[in-house]
């Protein structure tokens, strides 16, 4: 139920009033955005609780819903598209929910060695934490899922802080796209815009947002669809979860809380979009590297079948509803996303108010006041010496058939390639970067893949490139200096205009 209500005291707003278990849902256009108050009643936005009487911004064309289990009164400015559906999956996710709750609970017993409590029967030796897997196709809300997951178990008020691992290129997690990433969650994600889907980390925002306790581990794959060069991101997935591993060894009690492992919806397509064997060996790249022993399938049929058959006898394969708000995204959206991502990188995430928002209604992004902070990007020139570029394999690699009859290929997929800046084909103008950790010092010898096997720091992007005076410009978050560094090439572009 629907009528126009004031804004604190100034400007048309529309206030809803929700019954039990609905859920709002929006869409914004692009440059347009939203402010939502929370009047009366409890509400949640993808599992992260709003806080009564505060005001809060969506901006960056996102989609999204309240939704509330007991009922309540919010009240917005306009936005692009809105309803209140009756009809959600949340009964199913809170059952999910409560199913991972009771694998932790018995997993912490294990690890103090309590007994059950009195008339509770174990069976087995499932003592494990839960470690899931979601998979399905594209716009499946498979994301909202994992935070729905993620944001329940923080709130279970158990001190959970699970692990929630990103594998999808496509979708920027903690950075920018192009990455793979994980990171403990120890408050919920708040959503605000798809700038920062999964919150934002500290790597590249004010010290003083709550989230700032995000410190992902990323991996740089550095292109938007997993075919592109399927035996890299086997290897980083691999990478990724020898870290998780290490991590999670290092620290029992959190390792309690498991890990949640958001995919590509490549995972899902059908063999002839992606080979098949390519498809099986990334799935079996996370199942082996985060030692899955759950998998959610959200709504696909033929995906739960097929993964029931592979891993049925070793794990539940659970399949879960689809929710009726995921919106069909195109090409020219997720381009746009990508855009915003970066951008947001750089410069940090302040959201445009709405018209009709009155100045002393004090509106903040997903909840955290200093999300409306900018960020400075220093923009330095340096030498095409100081900073060692690689690209790797394929985009360097003749066609086979442009080969010499009986000749092989000198490089393979893996084989980082030197970029020479003074090149006019190097591609670097516009590209976006990824500055790699050091490598390890007390690696007595070095390998010609380790540029694979390092982490990110940071990114950067090349605004210009002066060939006759051998310089270039970069633009980062940070300030610190890139002699000596090493970075990788993608297939990523940004400007700003």
């Amino acid at each position: 139920m629907a009528h126009h209500t004031d804004f604190g005291g100034s400007g048309p707003a529309k206030e809803w009033i929700l019954d039990p278990e609905t859920e709002y849902r929006f869409e914004l256009d692009p440059g347009t955005s939203l402010a939502i108050k929370l009047s009366k009643g409890h509400a949640e936005v993808y599992g992260a609780e709003l806080a009564e009487g505060k005001t809060y911004l969506f901006g960056k064309e996102c989609k999204a819903a309240v939704f509330t289990w007991q009922g309540c009164t919010i009240e917005m400015s306009h936005p692009s598209t809105e309803y209140v559906s009756e009809e959600t999956p949340m009964y199913a996710y809170a059952n999910v929910h409560i199913a991972l709750e009771s694998l932790r609970v018995r997993a912490l017993r294990a690890l103090h060695g309590s007994p059950p409590p009195p008339g509770v029967e174990e069976n087995g030796n499932s003592s494990e934490p839960p470690r899931v897997l979601i998979m399905g196709p594209e716009n499946s809300g498979k994301t909202s899922v994992c935070k729905i997951l993620t944001n329940y178990a923080v709130r279970a008020g158990q001190g959970w802080a699970p692990l929630l691992v990103n594998t999808d290129p496509g979708e920027g997690g903690w950075s920018v796209p192009g990455t793979i990433s994980a990171a403990s969650v120890h408050s919920p994600l708040p959503t605000a815009s798809p700038a920062s889907p999964l919150g934002t980390a500290a790597t590249s925002a004010p010290t003083t947002l709550d989230s700032n306790a995000l410190l992902p581990l990323v991996y740089w794959y550095g292109h938007e669809g997993t075919k592109r060069n399927p035996l890299l991101m086997d290897r980083l997935i691999r990478n990724l979860g020898e870290n998780v591993t290490a991590r999670q060894e290092a620290d029992p009690e959190g390792c309690v809380a498991g890990i949640i492992v958001d995919t590509p919806s490549s995972f899902a397509s059908s063999p002839s979009s992606m080979g098949a064997d390519h498809r099986h060996m990334l799935i079996k790249a996370c199942v082996d590297a985060f030692r899955i022993n759950t998998i959610l399938v959200v709504g696909h049929e033929k995906l739960n079948v097929e993964m029931q058959r592979t891993y049925g006898n070793r794990m539940a394969v659970v399949k879960i509803p689809k929710s009726g708000g995921v919106v069909e995204l195109d090409a020219a959206y997720r381009h746009r996303i990508h855009a915003y991502q970066i951008y947001n990188y750089m410069y940090g995430p302040p959201l445009e108010r709405p018209p009709g928002l009155p100045p002393n209604v004090n509106a903040t992004a997903g909840g955290e006041t200093a999300m409306n902070m900018h960020l400075s990007p220093s923009s330095s020139i340096i030498g095409f010496d100081d900073l060692t570029i690689y690209r790797i394999g394929e985009e360097t690699m003749a066609p086979s058939s442009a080969l010499p009859i009986g000749a092989t290929r000198t490089v393979s997929e893996m084989q980082p390639v030197r970029v020479d800046p003074s090149s006019p084909g190097s591609g670097l103008l516009n590209a976006v970067l990824a500055l790699l950790a050091p490598p390890h010092q007390d690696e007595a010898e070095r390998y010609d893949e380790e540029v694979l096997d390092l982490h990110v720091v940071g990114f950067l992007a090349v605004t210009n490139i002066d060939i006759q005076n051998r310089r270039m410009t970069i633009l980062s978050p940070s300030s610190a200096s890139l002699s000596g560094r090493t970075a990788i090439i993608g297939s990523f572009e940004w400007s700003e205009q």
